[in-house]
């Protein structure tokens, strides 16, 4: 059985123990067929009595996903401990029970699948801020990488367990089915990919927008139901013309593969150029496959001579592989009046892009091995929850990008990364004290973003140079991080520097005195609070001016130490000096919600970010300081919105219905005379204007949503 979309669709109906049971020593045949048979009794003895929310036996789940494993395995271990991974955690038998019986391989396996679902709230404690369900798959796809990273055949197995879930989803309410396929979408299939494995990740994908945006997938699939024959006759027309160029070319031992591409990619498409079905070109693939890799590139030349190519759709991933391994020249070209993507490769390159790194084991591949150094560079501890979750997805889900160094050493990066981006990718080091960017020798801002070929040169200072405004503007989860860390580790040290300059400067004493006043009052290991509190900084400058009072009333006795508020447009200031006037930075462009300092000289105020050079030299040199921070705006903000609604009953009131369950407050609503244009002014609060946006154009055909504050009434994108 080695066609794996005939298989799933067997597969995707069965519903008794022995079709299941017949499927699995049909695909397994290769393997030992004594210890698969004894695993399956073992594993119907264990489940016996428990059932599916389907109302199916139990056991016919562990049976299709060692079905599913057996296509990636290379023995028997995976096929068994896929029979047995949801032993330990759902019934009475322990790993000591597995381990006597089947050994210490499969053991280990079932241990790493049953520590995936192991919810620990001691591992990773979520923040306050993040809710129960984001939690719970976060700890899920933490410990599945941690188990990973001992065995990558746990990853695998896990894997196809997902792909059958996927399949039997109907069985669970609607709205388990969309948080289980937005997890899927999100995390199992780039996993998929970045294991090379494109037969899994299709799947993954397809299943979980089908349940995510059931009408934009119900469009593709009937658009390509409708035109199902004439597709395919278009295609079969350049197949026969290909195979007779090949053959008067001289290629002998080739096979060409004709597909309507998958509809999460179609879809993808169609998002990315906002066009519709009927608008996208290249609906349409086929894939040469041949013996040698020089006949992957002569393939190219007699298809680039006889069909006339757009040239910005070649790519040469035989020379330069993916990360994942994956090799394939790419093409697209014109074919009468449609455009065809062409794939051409070796019959190993194939194998390797089906089914990733589990080719590397059933087969001696002469290909690329999927690059897995991406797991071992994860960080898992000592981060929140979420930001482990979003940097980890960050590696994942993303299309690459090759540049180059100067001695031309090859990094592959995430589209749209930056130039301090590669400087991480590097070295940490070289990251950290990046200072200049030089991109096919010319000079440019470390926050470039690089383009595929770029040649990317960085000069570095001697000392580090933190960039904490920038954390937010680079796209690799090692440059975030690193960047991250450099910043709270000089942050505390700024921070206690920055409240003994605030205190220096409200009482007229050096630095020495102030710290002698701070130690008095026990306030020594915390005295940085006083940068982001101000009314820590009013209970420390009384706690101070009582000690200064108590130790010297002559002199001291009549001085007042009472802090005035000072209010600038989006700056307040807290201070007993005279000040008549503000001014920001411009070495360092502090924005809204950056953190700032204040410097003050003749009675106005400079505002810096926080962690700016030019500020970290200031304040080591005791430069006068005050207490500064940014006045919290009303976040309500009022916005258009124009939407095309169908013209049925009811369709207005299913809108206002989504606007009231994402919080937003209608002004007032203007419906088209003649038209099915509708026009809503709404009220909403700015922090939840990306999440509002994304779900209604997720759902609804948005004309027009347009801020009402703003002069030049700018798109919300």
């Amino acid at each position: 059985m080695n066609n794996f979309s005939a298989f799933i669709e067997r597969i995707k109906n069965v519903n008794r123990i022995d079709e299941a049971q017949k499927i699995l020593f049909e695909v397994s045949s290769n393997f030992n067929q004594q210890l698969i048979q004894e695993a399956m009794e073992f594993a119907k003895l264990a489940h016996k009595g428990q059932f599916r929310k389907s109302g199916e036996e139990y056991i016919i789940h562990p049976i299709l996903v060692a079905s599913i494993t057996s296509f990636f395995s290379d023995n028997e271990d995976m096929i068994i401990a896929a029979l047995l991974h949801d032993v330990v955690e759902d019934t009475q038998y322990e790993f000591k029970d597995i381990f006597l019986k089947f050994g210490a391989s499969v053991a280990h396996l079932v241990e790493g699948l049953t520590k995936i679902t192991d919810m620990r709230a001691h591992s990773l404690i979520p923040s306050d801020k993040i809710d129960e369900k984001l939690a719970k798959s976060a700890l899920t796809f933490r410990n599945m990488l941690i188990s990973s990273i001992k065995d990558i055949r746990v990853l695998v197995i896990k894997l196809c367990d997902r792909l059958h879930n996927m399949l039997t989803l109907d069985a669970l309410r609607e709205d388990k089915q969309k948080r289980i396929a937005e997890e899927t979408i999100l995390v199992y299939a780039p996993v998929a990919h970045r294991l090379g494995i494109s037969t899994l990740k299709k799947y993954l994908e397809d299943l979980s927008f089908k349940y995510l945006l059931p009408s934009e997938y119900k469009k593709i699939d009937d658009y390509i139901k409708t035109h199902k024959e004439d597709l395919i006759l278009r295609l079969n027309n350049f197949i026969s013309k290909v195979e007779v160029l090949l053959s008067q070319n001289g290629l002998k031992d080739f096979e060409i593969k004709g597909r309507i591409k998958h509809y999460y990619s179609i879809y993808l498409k169609m998002q990315r150029k906002g066009i519709s079905i009927e608008e996208v070109l290249d609906l349409l693939a086929i894939r040469v496959i041949v013996k040698e890799k020089i006949e992957c590139y002569e393939t190219f030349g007699v298809i680039h001579l006889n069909f006339r190519p757009l040239i910005s759709r070649f790519k040469d991933y035989i020379a330069i592989p993916k990360e994942n391994g994956y090799q394939t020249l790419h093409t697209s070209v014109f074919n009468e009046t449609n455009v065809i993507e062409v794939q051409i490769r070796t019959f190993d390159m194939d194998k390797n892009a089906e089914y990733g790194i589990a080719a590397h084991w059933k087969y001696k591949l002469d290909s690329a091995s999927p690059n897995t150094d991406w797991l071992n560079n994860l960080t898992f501890e000592n981060e929140k929850i979420e930001d482990f979750y979003e940097l980890a997805k960050n590696d994942l889900f993303r299309e690459d990008i090759i540049v180059y160094s100067p001695k031309f050493d090859t990094f592959t990066l995430p589209l749209g990364a930056t130039a301090l981006d590669f400087a991480y990718a590097v070295h940490t080091e070289v990251g950290n004290k990046a200072k200049e960017a030089y991109v096919n020798k010319e000079k440019v801002s470390l926050l470039t973003t690089l383009k595929n070929g770029d040649i990317v040169r960085i000069v570095t200072d001697e000392k580090e140079i933190p960039r904490c405004s920038w954390i937010d503007a680079l796209k690799t989860s090692k440059a975030k991080l690193a960047a991250k860390q450099l910043c709270n580790h000089r942050i505390k040290d700024v921070e206690n520097d920055i409240a003994l300059n605030i205190l220096k400067t409200i009482f007229d004493l050096d630095i020495i005195k102030i710290k002698a006043l701070i130690k008095a009052n026990y306030l020594c290991s915390k005295i940085y609070k006083i940068v982001e509190d101000k009314n820590f900084l009013v209970d420390v400058v009384n706690k101070l001016s009582k000690t200064i009072k108590e130790r010297d009333k002559f002199k001291y006795l009549f001085k007042s130490y009472k802090l005035r508020e000072y209010v600038f447009d989006s700056i307040k200031i807290l201070s007993n000096k005279n000040i008549n006037d503000i001014e920001f930075s411009f070495c360092c462009h502090p924005k809204r919600g950056d953190e700032i300092v204040g410097f003050l000289e003749n009675k106005k105020v400079t505002i810096h970010h926080k962690l700016c050079s030019t500020a970290v030299d200031l304040i080591k040199a005791r430069e006068n300081m005050v207490y500064v921070e940014w006045i919290e705006e009303n976040s309500i903000s009022k916005y258009l919105i124009i939407v095309n609604l169908q013209n049925k009953k009811g369709e207005l009131a299913k809108f206002v219905s989504e606007l009231a369950k994402l919080d937003v407050s209608i002004a007032s609503i203007e419906l088209g005379v003649n038209s099915d244009f509708c026009k809503v002014e709404v009220e909403i609060d700015e922090k939840k204007l990306d999440k509002i946006s994304t779900k209604l154009k997720q759902t609804y055909h948005i004309i027009e949503f347009i801020s009402l504050k703003d002069a030049y009434n700018r798109k919300v994108k």
